[in-house]
């Protein structure tokens, strides 16, 4: 017998992203309760034993689908609180939606997360995924928060938990705007935000 040659570890990963594009391309255009694993297969132009080599379920393949999602920005958060002094809190924020916008276009992963925050109400292995990702955020949010104080820019008496929950809220709560009305731009939404941080005389 002749053995059997060895598949390289980059061939397996091509292969993996193959399907995982393919899938998130039927996500983008059916959603995932109209899409089915079939449809995944002829996009990606596999055979069933393949794609189901790499993702037993659909299940699996959203689940991937948000690691994609969401996993960009915390590469990005955890760049910001590693900068050397501590950047504004506006700075880091800025840093944050800058990642985010490119995301935003109509093949951006940014339509997947919206669909995967309904996803996870329904499964809750998804759900569990999910709550975990967005708690890590906010732990860079309070890093962020925590470096603020020591640099006087927050009151030393803020609650860093407290900060970085409000922080968080406002990097999905300009995506939204955008993936649902268009607008408004980051420059423009930032501008907002400024206003409100500005202290009053």
């Amino acid at each position: 017998m002749y053995p059997v040659p060895r598949v390289s570890e980059e061939h397996l990963a091509a292969r993996r992203r193959q399907i995982v594009e393919a899938a998130r391309r039927c996500f983008l255009r059916d959603g995932f309760h109209r899409t089915t694993m079939q449809d995944v297969i002829a996009e990606a132009g596999l055979s069933v034993g393949a794609v189901y080599r790499y993702f037993p379920s659909k299940a699996d393949l959203i689940k991937a689908i948000a690691e994609d999602a969401i996993g960009g920005a915390g590469a990005v958060l955890a760049e910001t609180i590693r900068q050397d002094p501590p950047l504004p809190l506006l700075e880091a924020l800025d840093r944050a939606l800058t990642y985010v916008e490119t995301q935003a276009g109509e093949e951006g992963v940014l339509r997947i997360a919206i669909q995967v925050w309904g996803e996870a109400q329904r499964d809750p292995a998804l759900g569990a995924f999910v709550a975990a990702t967005y708690d890590g955020f906010r732990r860079h949010f309070e890093t962020l928060a925590r470096q603020a104080q020591r640099t006087g820019e927050i009151p030393a008496e803020a609650d860093p938990e407290a900060v970085a929950a409000a922080l968080f809220a406002l990097v999905p709560g300009w995506f939204l705007q955008v993936v649902l009305t268009g607008g408004p731009d980051r420059e423009t939404y930032l501008a907002g935000v400024r206003a409100l941080l500005r202290p009053t005389r």
